[in-house]
């Protein structure tokens, strides 16, 4: 008997950047093909948490087919782990949640942590054991980071999180039911173009949603690393001119990013960087900032070619 779920469809990590809170606004500006219900394929080449695909998988109307990319090895082996092997993965993260939860105190839990970080980084688990120190490391970490230095060692230190929760068992049993078909990739943003091309047959219309690493707002806010490889100015216009050819091509494209005139007027990077296409602003909260003053409500960019 197929199980049932009570719970929608959302993401099984904290992710930096993480769409959740703006689905709303974003599912507002999607295509009219994607609200009326018509067949097309969806691709998001910085997948994250995969916050809006995770959405429109759990949508009355679902894409006809999804193709998802992350340059982040373990992320994606997380999302591979819980498409193929959510109850295998949900064992493991209950020894984890019973052992961390018979320690005390952060004093106590300090030395699990470290040597669970320490396990992580010598990446050399399995998939499925990779996947659930991916996860406690993402639940017991500072703030929910995942953020690596150059020679990709996870390096947050420990929360401050009394009874962090490892098992959400609807939320995996869930994701794995809609991921069960969607294609999941490890390569380069640009790569997904051609696995589009490669299955498009049917010559459907295509979304492509775009969240790359933000630029950050100032030097002191730029503290998170996803990758080895930083995503600086010149990959930002990289990204673009890959905008400009998806656009030449007659696909659709969305993509979000920091708006850099938040803390100064002048700076007006996407502004003048997307200036031949639709830019919006939008309100978001931070909510990841060690100093409790510099949360609150920012402007975020949409910028889509439609």
């Amino acid at each position: 008997m197929q199980r049932r779920f009570l719970v929608m469809a959302k993401p099984f990590v904290k992710w930096v950047g993480g769409k959740g809170q703006l689905i709303s606004e974003i599912t507002q500006r999607l295509p009219e093909y994607v609200k009326n219900g018509l067949p097309y394929i969806y691709v998001e080449p910085f997948s994250g948490s995969a916050a809006l695909a995770l959405h429109l998988l759990d949508s009355e109307h679902p894409p006809t087919a999804v193709i998802l990319n992350d340059i982040n090895t373990d992320l994606v082996n997380l999302y591979n782990v819980i498409k193929s092997y959510p109850h295998e993965l949900l064992a493991c993260l209950k020894v984890i949640q019973s052992e961390y939860d018979q320690l005390e105190d952060k004093e106590a839990k300090q030395p699990y942590y470290y040597a669970k970080r320490d396990e992580f980084n010598t990446r050399k688990a399995s998939d499925i054991k990779h996947a659930g120190l991916f996860i406690f490391l993402n639940r017991a970490g500072f703030n929910g980071l995942y953020r690596v230095n150059s020679k990709n060692k996870f390096n947050v230190p420990i929360g401050s999180y009394k009874k962090p929760n490892f098992v959400f068992e609807d939320t995996i049993l869930k994701a794995s039911e809609v991921l069960s078909k969607v294609e999941v990739y490890n390569q380069s943003y640009e790569d997904t173009l051609a696995h589009l091309e490669q299955s498009n047959k049917d010559n459907l219309p295509a979304l492509f949603y775009f969240d790359p690493p933000y630029k950050p707002l100032s030097e002191s806010s730029s503290f998170t690393s996803y990758s080895k490889d930083s995503f600086n100015d010149e990959e930002q216009e990289k990204l673009k001119s890959f905008c400009d050819l998806i656009d030449k091509k007659g696909y659709q494209w969305l993509l979000s990013n920091s708006d850099t005139t938040n803390l100064d007027a002048e700076n007006i990077f996407f502004d003048t960087l997307y200036s031949e296409y639709k830019i919006e602003r939008v309100k978001a909260s931070r909510s990841i900032n060690s100093k409790g003053s510099k949360r609150g409500q920012i402007n975020e960019l949409l910028i889509s070619n439609y």
